[in-house]
């Protein structure tokens, strides 16, 4: 044979399953696991029963490995089961729809973080508000009756200045009307109520809630950062936030941590969606 000469494929090398579990740095057991979940293409056996894995369930298993920590196992064991089952496009949408979840998530942060802004410029103004009225009574009383005219005019400046705590002005509102106002359930309120989120006040008697204008509007910015996916121990510093200072320092760093974790999900998705064109590619060659 000369150096002209074409010469045959060389076969696939043979990996054995402790080959692709120090790979991985897991087990041979879950090896074995992923193939027979789908995660892996099938492998063929030996006459004595052993399995045996080439270089393509090398790059299969780096793919897998890759997209659980982008899209999670979940969906990628239900990617790479699609592609094993001869559904590309299939498995193609299910990337697709991922994507779409978490761009869908970055738009309710965007919506969330507007929101709870507003709600921040409205405890800081409400703050105002009531240090202004309690230095405005203090100065009334160093004053005197004073004249009938400045006594009339105190009494209007005092009516208009008390502060509005809510967006929606009135008496205190019962539970139920809080959920229809908020579109939440009953129990959702119980829950933020049981983790310290919210105080309403109980009626003496009958223990009913009664949640005032600023009950409701704490329960409006929970129910804001619940949709953004917020866990209740990280609400409890944004709501200490603005009850202490009327800030909403906590509130940035909140949304800068979320939109963080973003960022780090959607590298680790671009990443795995490489690696899942490359072992498509490979498996095509």
């Amino acid at each position: 044979m000369n150096e002209h000469t074409a010469r045959p494929p060389a076969a696939p090398a043979r990996l054995r399953p402790v080959d692709l579990a120090r790979l991985a740095g897991i087990s041979t057991q879950q090896i074995r696991n992923y193939e027979d979940a789908g995660v892996l293409p099938p492998a063929p056996r030996t006459e004595s029963g052993y399995r045996t894995f080439d270089d393509v369930h090398r790059c299969a298993l780096l793919a897998y490995r890759a997209l659980a920590k982008g899209y999670g196992p979940v969906a990628a064991t239900e990617i790479m089961r699609t592609v094993h089952a001869g559904d590309v496009p299939g498995a193609l949408a299910l990337v697709d729809a991922a994507h779409a979840a978490l761009h869908e998530e970055r738009v309710s942060l965007r919506a969330a973080s507007e929101a709870l802004e507003a709600l921040a410029r409205e405890a800081r103004a409400e703050k105002a508000k009531v240090e202004k009225a309690g230095s405005g009574s203090s100065g009334a009383g160093l004053s005197g009756a004073g004249s009938s005219g400045a006594g009339s005019s105190g009494a209007g400046s005092s009516g208009a200045e008390k502060p509005r705590r809510s967006p929606r002005p009135g008496p205190d509102l019962r539970i139920g009307e809080v959920a229809d106002l908020l579109g939440v359930r009953t129990s959702a309120l119980r829950v933020w109520e049981s983790a310290g989120l919210l105080t309403p006040r109980r009626e003496r008697g009958t223990a009913y809630r009664h949640y005032s204008p600023a009950d409701v509007r704490d329960a409006r910015l929970v129910h804001t950062l619940r949709r953004s996916h917020y866990p209740l121990d990280q609400i409890r510093p944004v709501l200490e936030d603005l009850h202490r200072t009327g800030g909403s320092e906590a509130l940035h760093e909140s949304i800068a941590a979320r939109r963080a974790a973003l960022t780090a999900r959607t590298t680790a998705m671009l990443a795995g969606a490489g690696h899942l064109h490359a072992y498509l590619t490979h498996e095509h060659q």
